[in-house]
């Protein structure tokens, strides 16, 4: 389920009350958002001012969670991925002319902390950009920022050898395959639906599952209670594994599994076993 704050139930309001009532022009930041600016390591400052804009071709809404700007270069990282989504929209916008469309195309975008600890702290970027058709387009990011780093951790780093990508693939599609199989039968299909559908089904997550740190780029830190990692929860955006109707898809991957084809740099991040609190 997408993560929506209420600074963005108004942009949605407006668009679910009928998108051929155009609001009033305007592109300053909501009225009483966090102004919160965060100074890079080059003395330059992110701006993360939560964001409502009114056209009548489009609206876009931007919420950022507070007390990011701890981490410059996090709070960078997030602000450049809402330029390229708000840049995106606008260079459809540009393509309409001055015609406005029959439905106002729109960007809706949250980004929520998950986890905020010493060791980790992980950002969730959840959303929708509207630019025609039946429904918007799924946005899905995770940020997982080091701290005593000051570095983003990221997939291809953190398994860099190809057998520990198959590891994971294999243990991910082992899951999405049983949940697969149980939502079916709980469907009670006829056999021969049955077997079309697990095989349709199957190859949409075969296929968003090969053994690729691309196909892995998008997951969460599991916390135990000592700080350290007891595994990654990997989320899949919808039409990865799956059909849009399905929404995410996530798998949760314990420590056991993933430790043994962690890169050395990054061992020390996670704990030898399921760990405590997991």
């Amino acid at each position: 389920m997408l993560r929506v704050p209420c600074l963005l139930l108004l942009i949605l309001l407006v668009t679910a009350c009928g998108r051929d009532q155009a609001p009033a022009p305007s592109s300053a930041p909501l009225a009483g958002a966090d102004q919160g600016a965060a100074a890079t390591p080059g003395g330059a400052t992110t701006d993360l001012s939560d964001v409502i804009e009114n056209d009548r071709r489009y609206l876009v809404g931007i919420s950022y969670p507070r007390g990011i700007d701890a981490h410059p270069g996090l709070a960078a990282a997030l602000k450049r991925y809402a330029d390229g989504t708000r840049a995106d929209l606008m260079q459809a916008v540009e393509e309409l002319g001055d015609t406005p469309p029959t439905s106002p195309y729109d960007l809706s975008l949250a980004f929520t902390t998950l986890t905020d600890s010493p060791r980790v702290v992980a950002v969730a970027a959840d959303g929708s950009s509207y630019t025609g058709g039946a429904h918007g387009n799924p946005l899905v990011a995770r940020f997982v920022w080091l701290p005593e780093r000051a570095s983003m951790l990221r997939a291809e780093a953190l398994v860099g050898e190809a057998a520990g990508w198959r590891a994971v693939s294999a243990f991910v599609r082992e899951q999405l395959h049983a949940a697969l199989s149980q939502r079916i039968d709980a469907d009670e299909l006829e056999p021969t639906e049955r077997a079309q559908l697990m095989r349709s089904a199957g190859r949409l997550i075969d296929e968003g599952s090969e053994p690729e740190a691309a196909n892995f780029s998008e997951f969460e830190p599991m916390v135990a209670r000592d700080g350290r990692l007891s595994g990654l929860r990997f989320v899949f955006p919808p039409y990865q594994v799956g059909p849009y109707s399905d929404g995410l898809h996530t798998v949760e991957v314990p420590a056991s599994v993933l430790l043994p084809h962690v890169a050395p740099a990054y061992r020390d991040l996670f704990v030898a076993g399921p760990g405590p609190g997991a």
